[in-house]
């Protein structure tokens, strides 16, 4: 079995180039699946989510070439498939995009429950409440999700989110770009690979606006066209690169970045002492001196990002003082990671949605298990900054979302290595 053995104390140097958007790609793979003709896709992360996702996407008959590194041409054209390997699907939480892509190409589908990182129960009753608006019938089971049109056919409407989901707003999208009529989500998701999918769609001939905002609007058309898109830089990565230099210290330039995306992380860092430097599509992050403590409350976009709350929560450790961290999106989220970082030193207590972290001076090496794709990134981080050697288990979780992590970290001056045991 795989894991990362890290040398930790090592500041950090250089330059790190940021991969394509991992929530953004495997949002835009599955809408490939309403285009006819090919799409060239550009800036593809080279991980292991985009690879399950395409390994599916073949078994559907999709054509895929891959003319460069992180570039795909894949044309759906003679795509018949309307319930996909339930094998591949249960591997990966994004799959249920499936779900909306195939509602929209088809008009029915059949798509197994997926897996991925659990938080809580993370339901998808918000998917199903749009797929009923639009005109579906919905045979949900414990393993697999059935969608075909009702009595009066698959249409346009309106739809109010009980919460802003990414997940919804992604799966009614998809579904409702080809369908008759208008759909409108109101308490629509405004993450930027939100915007990022609506782009993609509009490239290809959808009529998306508002994307980015609180309501959305959708004029179905009758088919989307081949064409040329490039996914925009993962804001995850770079924070996660942010936070470990911030944890560990360093000077380093992360490259191919929208620094606009990253306001609401890099302003907590600078507020915990990180010096933050924006360029066009570079940031540079340098920390010498000791953490400040924060208070930090994760939200929805434009609000500090659930998927960044481990990464901080291992600078926390080392702030001087006594940090806050709440969780607003899956409450869940604290078990696990916390108990890791707890073995490598940290002071952390938990109560409810929030949890008081008290710094300390120094964090030290221990073996530890990765419970989620970035409870893993952030177990790296404090492996990094910790004194001695940390093993980093169950890292196929970590590799879901990063591409070349081990390659990356080594050209910054990091002390790690993929072993095999």
């Amino acid at each position: 079995m795989a894991r990362y053995q890290i040398n930790g104390g090592k500041p950090l140097n250089g330059t790190v180039l940021i991969s394509g958007a991992k929530n953004a790609a495997v949002a835009i793979l599955p809408a490939a699946l309403l285009v006819k003709g090919k799409c060239r896709i550009e800036n593809v992360p080279d991980i292991s989510d985009v690879r399950i996702l395409l390994d599916i996407l073949a078994g559907m008959g999709a054509k895929l070439y891959h003319p460069e590194d992180h570039v795909l041409e894949i044309d759906c054209t003679d795509v018949q498939c309307t319930e996909p390997n339930p094998a591949l699907v249960t591997k990966m939480r994004a799959s249920y995009y499936l779900m909306g892509a195939l509602l929209g190409r088809f008009g029915k589908a059949r798509v197994a429950l997926p897996g991925g990182c659990n938080f809580a129960s993370r339901p998808i009753d918000q998917h199903i409440k749009g797929f009923w608006a639009l005109g579906a019938e919905v045979d949900e089971t414990e393993t697999y999700v059935a969608l075909e049109p009702g009595e009066e056919g698959l249409h346009g409407a309106r739809i109010s989110l009980d919460m802003a989901s990414v997940g919804a707003t992604v799966n009614i999208m998809l579904a409702a770009v080809l369908l008759p009529g208008q759909t409108i989500i109101e308490n629509a998701a405004k993450e930027p690979h939100i915007v990022d999918l609506a782009n993609f769609l509009n490239t290809m001939g959808a009529r998306v606006t508002g994307a980015g905002t609180d309501t959305m609007k959708i004029r179905g058309v009758n088919a989307l066209r081949g064409g040329t898109y490039a996914i925009i830089p993962d804001q995850i990565e770079a924070g996660t690169y942010l936070a470990a230099v911030t944890a560990a210290g360093g000077n380093v330039l992360v490259q191919n970045v929208i620094p606009k995306h990253m306001e609401c992380i890099t302003t907590k860092l600078q507020e915990m002492g990180a010096r933050v430097i924006n360029y066009d599509d570079a940031i540079r992050v340098i920390r010498s001196g000791r953490l400040r403590r924060a208070t930090v409350k994760t939200s929805p976009y434009p609000g500090f990002p659930t998927d960044m709350q481990a990464q901080v929560c291992v600078c926390m450790s080392l702030a001087n003082g006594q940090s806050k961290l709440t969780e607003s999106v899956y409450e869940t989220r604290f078990f696990g990671y916390c108990t890791e970082l707890e073995s490598m030193g940290a002071n952390i207590k938990i109560s409810g949605k929030t949890a008081t972290v008290t710094g300390v001076e120094m964090l030290h090496g221990a073996t530890v298990c990765a419970h989620d794709l970035r409870a893993g990134a952030a177990l790296v981080i404090a492996g990094l900054a910790a004194e001695g050697t940390t093993y980093v288990e169950d890292i196929h979780f970590i590799e879901r979302g990063y591409e070349t992590l081990v390659e990356k970290l080594t050209a910054l001056g990091a002390d790690i290595s993929r072993i095999e045991d």
